[in-house]
């Protein structure tokens, strides 16, 4: 009978174990990717009584064997350009000063003083940044931080092509008075801006002439003030008699050759294309007044970085001052055979034991890796319901227990009081 202390004193310890557990799990509700513990109970080795054995009393019950839950928890959009959740299996992959990998499920990022891509407790999260020859990034090699310096100013990009969309006046007269003209500003190799003015006029019999013109001061065979004509960027359009553009022929574009910059920048060679790229004509000539309606060029100004973002599927976009996007790396996602085996090393960050699978990393999406959603964060797995219901179990569990304890503390006292 006396066994029955150790017994009771067995399930005593192993429910407040339980209890702990449940109020860790309770206690990281609202911990951003946190996984909730199970608890797994087993009973202890049992002694045989009498002879011949038939009857077995048990030494009670284990300490119970704690279950991390890796089950989905709900994506939730947040407002921050820098958090991720990861939807299906998988972690993200972070790395401290001293070089130590974890797993995370907290996509809460963050950019450092460095320009290193981290998480909320300044690891630095793990992927490639490597371009390839066309631009996009190369994810075959090696993983490694983000770091978003290089990135910091985008050069500027000279113009090579532009177009005009317009109308001109069929009903004007083939003289001065049916002047238009429309501006499109370019780019040098510097980065500088020029506005190029198309000038146009009817000459008659459905021709239209143009010349294209710019500020003097730009270049160093023009005068400050006077409108430079840039040479050999002029000639004759025509047009048929339904208004559509006729000549230049299709797939012969403008040349446009700006020599001598003042700046410094190089020469710049611009085609002007006046049809789409399906071969309509972009210039147009009906009895409505002469007016234009939009022009492209595929120039940029040099650019600040503004801001950073993670796209869907991992990517990290970056923004610039002149609206342009550029992705400039990619997060690496970490897939786990058995994820129960990882250690909990806090801030929610998990690490390898010696049980634990080598991690296959590769691109979100891929081999059995979850996809990564942008702008969102995936909250605790912990159902509240569940907990509570557990809670109260533990509890009733450890009342019966204590009362054990005190029915055989009692019979204790009832057997010594025989021999008085």
């Amino acid at each position: 009978m006396f066994n029955v202390f150790s017994t009771a004193l067995s399930a005593l310890s192993a429910m407040s174990t339980a209890i702990d557990v449940t109020g860790n799990n309770l206690a990281n509700m609202d911990t951003t990717g946190f996984k909730g513990s199970d608890m797994a109970f087993s009973d202890l080795i049992s002694q045989s009584i009498g002879n011949g054995g038939g009857t077995e009393v048990g030494f009670g019950t284990a300490q119970p064997l704690t279950i991390q839950d890796f089950s989905q928890g709900a994506i939730q959009s947040e407002t921050s350009p820098l958090d991720a959740a990861i939807q299906g299996s998988g972690f993200f992959i972070a790395q401290n000063a001293n070089g130590n990998t974890t797993y995370t499920r907290d996509g809460t990022f963050q950019v450092d003083n460095s320009g290193n891509l981290t998480t909320q407790s300044g690891q630095n999260v793990q992927g490639w940044t490597a371009l390839n020859a066309d631009g996009s990034i190369n994810t075959s090699g090696p993983i490694g931080n983000i770091a978003l310096t290089s990135g910091a100013l985008l050069p500027p990009v000279a113009t090579t092509q532009m177009t005009v969309s317009l109308n001109l006046n069929a009903a004007s007269a083939a003289d001065a008075t049916s002047s238009f003209s429309t501006p499109v500003t370019v780019y040098d190799s510097l980065g500088t801006s020029h506005v190029l003015t198309v000038d146009f006029q009817n000459t008659g019999g459905n021709t239209w002439s143009y010349q294209v013109t710019l500020p003097g001061a730009d270049v160093t065979a023009g005068t400050a003030g006077t409108p430079f004509d840039i040479p050999n960027a002029s000639g004759t359009l025509t047009f048929n008699s339904s208004g559509q553009l006729t000549g230049p022929a299709v797939g012969a574009p403008i040349a446009v050759a700006i020599p001598g910059l003042a700046d410094g920048a190089a020469d710049m060679n611009v085609s002007w294309n006046p049809y789409s790229s399906g071969g309509a004509g972009m210039i147009t000539q009906f009895g409505q007044a002469s007016a234009s309606s939009a022009s492209t060029q595929n120039g940029a100004a040099a650019a600040q970085l503004v801001s950073v973002s993670i796209a869907n599927g991992g990517g990290v976009v970056a923004s610039y001052s002149n609206g342009i996007q550029t992705t400039v790396g990619q997060v690496a996602t970490a897939v786990i055979g058995n994820p129960n085996t990882l250690i909990d090393v806090g801030n929610n960050d998990y690490g390898l034991s010696a049980a634990t699978d080598n991690p296959s990393v590769g691109t979100p999406g891929t081999g059995g890796r979850g996809t990564v959603v942008g702008s969102s964060l995936e909250a605790s797995n912990v159902d509240l319901a569940t907990q509570f219901t557990n809670l109260i179990q533990f509890q009733r569990s450890y009342e019966a227990n204590a009362h054990v304890v005190t029915t055989a503390d009692q019979l204790s006292q009832d057997t010594i009081n025989l021999i008085h």
